[in-house]
């Protein structure tokens, strides 16, 4: 049995962050119902590319929103629902009659799940926005990328699916855990914003005591650190360093051919000058030669993968990490040696069979 076997979810679909968590959600064993706009309404916004991966998991039901007869039996839907999770703009759930107070008067143990970018208040609450929009006003952008370029935007992870999807899961959780104890839901207000500022505590941290500059590329984490970058390799691939350690980087310089005195770790004045020097003499070998050099030490050395190749790592491959055919990343975490099966796409239900399959409590 999964872990959250007998959670019952309604997912309004959309794009982004409350697809993934959805997906996330049916993974762990929650029965999930991905409530997706009828051709007839227009489902092309509800169109979402990855849709084989994102969308495994959770049956689809084709719904018009603004059908009051439909509307009349989401509600039926929302009446044996233990959580909700949307991801509108402010105001669209409450336009369509199926706003918190809607939901809570039909089932008062429900939480209520919302992600946004802004959040569901503030000055910039109704405004449209995308991941790179969001992770820019809360001070993550702008560490990521080279000194002399603008940030670079670092897919959407951190924005989306760091800062908005894990986040509303894990608000969905805590609110599930506090149903239990009262028997009142909750609502939770997951903004992109709010959850990639969190994510930077670390480094809001090390800025608040001057042991972090704001120049990107200059620091410990960012690049900056000869020892903490990636370098090319002879055959135009590349590997990740991450000696931070001091033991670490003992082996690193070991395996460069080089000495404590011709590298000092923590001279930051000689950082560019050392940068230099591991470029050169990692341009000297292919990426497989290197990784397979350093196997087996303390260096942290590792290959740079594409996704392609990562599914065939041994490692990955042992643990499962990617399964399936094409491969797709599996389920996590795991649950002691316990592994989670993917559960591809259900065929679509009508919404009647999805009530007659669900009824209240």
């Amino acid at each position: 049995m999964k872990p959250l076997s007998g959670l019952r979810i309604l997912e309004f679909d959309g794009l982004g962050p409350v697809t993934f968590a959805g997906m996330v959600l049916a993974d762990l064993g929650a029965e999930v119902l991905r409530l997706t706009r009828s051709a007839s309404a227009g489902s092309a916004v509800f169109a979402e590319v990855g849709g084989e991966v994102l969308h495994r998991g959770r049956a689809a039901v084709e719904v018009n929103l603004k059908n009051p007869e439909d509307h009349a039996r989401i509600l039926d839907l929302i009446a044996g629902a233990d959580a909700l999770i949307e991801g509108f703009r402010p105001g669209v759930m409450e336009r369509l009659g199926l706003g918190p107070d809607v939901c809570a008067a039909r089932n008062p143990r429900l939480v209520f799940g919302r992600v946004t970018g802004w959040g569901q208040t503030g000055p910039m609450a109704d405004q449209v926005g995308h991941d790179i929009n969001y992770i820019a006003l809360s001070g993550a952008l702008h560490a990521m990328g080279e000194p002399d370029r603008p940030p670079r935007a670092p897919l959407n992870l951190v924005g989306d699916y760091g800062g908005g999807a894990m986040m509303l899961v894990a608000g969905v959780l805590a609110g599930l855990l506090e149903a239990q104890r009262t028997g009142r839901g909750r609502v939770v207000d997951a903004a992109m914003t709010d959850g990639s500022a969190l994510l930077m505590s670390l480094f809001s941290a090390l800025s608040s005591r001057g042991l972090w500059n704001e120049t990107r590329g200059s620091n410990l984490l960012d690049g900056g650190a000869p020892f903490y970058r990636c370098y090319t390799c002879r055959d135009g691939g590349h590997v990740a360093v991450g000696a931070l350690e001091p033991r670490f980087y003992a082996a690193l310089i070991a395996g460069l051919g080089l000495t404590a005195e011709e590298a000092p770790q923590f001279d930051m004045a000689n950082w560019p000058a050392l940068h230099q020097r591991f470029e050169a003499l990692f341009a000297t070998r292919d990426r497989d030669d290197w990784a397979g050099h350093f196997a087996g030490t303390e260096a942290c050395v590792t290959p740079v993968l594409s996704l392609a190749e990562a599914a065939g790592h041994p490692h990955n491959a042992a643990r499962g990490t990617f399964a399936g055919e094409p491969p797709q990343p599996a389920p996590a975490p795991r649950f002691g040696s316990d592994s989670l099966d993917i559960v591809t796409q259900p065929p679509a239900v009508s919404l009647d069979d999805a009530i007659r399959g669900w009824s209240g409590p």
